[in-house]
């Protein structure tokens, strides 16, 4: 007994020393900060129309003018969290202080402390111009201004990017997926879409983000002062109750799913019925190919997130459209083997998902950090020079390498077509890839039930709680279904590497009015294990365009181009590429209920029976490209 006690007091004890410890080393970044920095906290910088926003400021101790970094957030920056100092923001402060940059950190209006109410991708986008306006005319500014974040707090850089204010001197946008609107032939919506079928990652997320229009807040107007006080026993962030996404997704009709969880009535409840060319969207924070880009920008993309394609479509877009030469030419990229948001996670062993793709660090503070010396500072470091356009990670070969634009000049666009004798299904099936299309025309059938969808598995994801864990899995087991049509080529006799945006084209027959088609890419290791780089679906009433609904008559066959993929893997010798076909992916996209309604409002679906096609008449296939060195 007296053993079993004295082990407990051990164990106490090193817990309590940890927790000490824990403590003082959060209490020692807020004293270096201290030390070197004015801290200005709770500063409510005022807007055009009024409203204020809350804004913590961090600037050296000097009585030069300093450049500043900004980083603009939906999300809680707050010091205290109940009550106990919290300091992933202070940490971020100090490496900026020390480096020589003011740090500014501001909530978008309606959220925390700031006044107003929120609205998604930080509207208005004046509210953006508005603070680079107060901060440049601050003495303590030296008039450049960088933007910086991750995810929800670099999305809102790409539309005010386009109003060209004369202190934005330059920007590191990071996993900006839903800052996208419109840009070529993707039409996401912040995310919303990918391929007219509805992503759910919007669900989850707006069920923690937006603001519950009964929740408490405090009256405008409020001092300094008193925010200072407030903010160390309020951080007001509510406690939402988890949600299990796995289950809770599930749920129809789609409109109701936040109301079913009792989450809060907010902006989801009206985004949701808007199509994916509706005029509204052209009203937000999104940044559409119709706008104008005024900023040097350090892009960073991941393979494993769920806005690769189109981050990587809107990066080429300003190389290519920007009506400022220099600002053409001052547009670089990183695409890192990662998840969302999670670059400096890697590690000499980085392990996506279930895959291990090799080391994969880099000294990302170090390159962000030369791109606004030379930017804000004038510092003459040759980082425009000496940088590479383009540096991406190739899993497979696990390295990483340069090229002079994406995709590299020296990846051709190489065709392969689906073949079968009718019996594709599963991975057991007689499904190939092969150079040229097939004579004679042996469709594939397979049944999609909506009640019953494939479940994601892995893939490109971002935010949707335990529902979908991303990353590269094994598939086998998931194509032993018999509603999923498996292609696999034939054993490679040399390695190749797949490169840039992947092109596909499905030839489709059905007996519903609507239904969807995904797609996923597959490396097939000599074991079997089959380990996914990419997927996308295309919702068919959107075959001829976004601004339309085209519908389908029965026994018609159908044209179906899939929106681009992208990837770069090196398929060792001895490895198959695999593609899947199948109608659902699920809940990483919301399942058609294959009635040709409105989906979003409809709890009944339709069972439908689907036909791929292929022959020289219907050349089902995907484009690859491939690296030829």
């Amino acid at each position: 007994m007296k053993y079993k006690i004295s082990i407990l007091l051990t164990s106490l004890l090193i817990l309590s020393v940890s927790f000490v410890n824990g403590q003082a080393q959060d209490v020692n970044v807020l004293e270096q900060l201290e030390e070197i920095a004015i801290i200005d906290q709770k500063v409510m910088m005022p807007m055009s129309d009024g409203v204020r926003l809350a804004t913590d400021i961090y600037r050296p101790k000097t009585d030069e003018p300093v450049p500043i970094i900004f980083s603009r957030t939906p999300y809680n920056f707050n010091t205290y969290r109940n009550g106990q100092l919290n300091t992933r923001t202070l940490n971020s402060a100090l490496r900026a202080v020390e480096k020589g940059y003011a740090y500014v950190v501001q909530n978008e209006r309606g959220r925390f402390f700031s006044e107003g109410d929120w609205d998604i991708l930080g509207t208005p986008l004046t509210d953006g111009y508005d603070a680079f306006t107060w901060m440049a005319d601050q003495e303590w500014s030296n008039g450049n201004i960088g933007t910086l974040g991750c995810s929800s707090t670099a999305e809102w850089q790409m539309a005010v990017a386009a109003m060209d204010h004369p202190a934005h001197a330059a920007m590191v946008p990071q996993g900006y997926g839903a800052g996208v609107g419109r840009v070529g032939e993707f039409y996401e919506q912040g995310n919303w879409y990918r391929g007219g079928a509805g992503q759910m990652l919007f669900t989850a997320w707006l069920y923690s983000t937006q603001h519950d229009p009964m929740a408490p807040k405090l009256p405008r107007g409020i001092s300094q002062e008193d925010l200072l006080r407030l903010q160390r026993f309020y951080d007001m962030a509510p406690t939402y109750p988890r949600v299990d996404w796995s289950e809770g997704l599930s749920h129809l009709p789609i409109e109701d799913i936040i109301e079913n969880v009792n989450g809060p009535e907010g902006n989801y409840e009206e985004m949701i019925t808007r199509k994916p060319d509706d005029p509204q969207w052209y009203e937000s924070g999104l940044y559409h190919d119709d706008m104008d880009f005024g900023v040097p920008s350090f892009w960073f993309v991941s393979w494993y997130d769920v806005g690769v394609s189109p981050n990587l479509a809107l990066f080429n877009y300003v190389r290519e459209n920007a009506s400022d030469p220099e600002i053409r030419d001052n547009q670089y990229l990183v695409i890192a083997p990662t998840l969302h948001c999670s670059y400096t996670r890697a590690t000499e062993n980085t392990v996506v998902g279930e895959r291990n793709v090799g080391d994969a660090t880099l000294n990302y503070e170090e390159m962000i950090y030369d791109w606004f010396d030379f930017w804000m500072k004038g510092v003459d470091n040759n980082i425009t020079e000496e940088l590479p356009r383009v540096r991406y990670y190739t899993m497979g070969s696990n390295e990483w390498q340069t090229a002079d634009q994406w995709p590299p000049a020296n990846a051709e666009m190489t065709t392969f077509y689906l073949n079968s004798g009718g019996n594709a299904n599963t991975r057991n099936g007689d499904g190939s890839l092969q150079d040229e299309a097939p004579d004679q025309d042996n469709p594939d059938t397979f049944t999609y039930d909506p009640m019953e969808p494939v479940p994601s598995y892995g893939g490109n994801v971002c935010c949707t709680g335990n529902a979908v864990q991303g990353g590269a899995f094994d598939q086998q087991e998931m194509e032993l279904r018999d509603d999923i049509l498996v292609y696999t080529s034939e054993p490679l006799e040399e390695g190749i590497e797949v490169s840039g945006f992947i092109e596909s084209r499905l030839y489709l027959s059905s007996d519903v009015k609507d239904t969807d088609v995904t797609i996923k890419v597959i490396d097939v290791y000599p074991d079997g294990t089959a380990y996914n780089l990419d997927e996308t679906i295309q919702r068919v009433r959107y075959r001829e365009g976004y601004d339309k609904e085209v519908f389908m008559e029965e026994g018609t066959i159908y044209e179906v181009n899939m929106t681009p993929m992208s990837t770069s893997n090196y398929f060792k010798e001895g490895h198959r590429i695999r593609i899947e076909v199948t109608s659902s992916n699920f809940p990483r996209f919301d399942r058609n209920l294959n009635t040709g309604g409105n989906n979003y409002d409809e709890s009944e679906g339709v069972t439908a029976t689907n036909n791929i096609h292929h022959s020289k008449e219907y050349p089902s296939s995907i484009t690859l490209p491939i690296v030829r060195n």
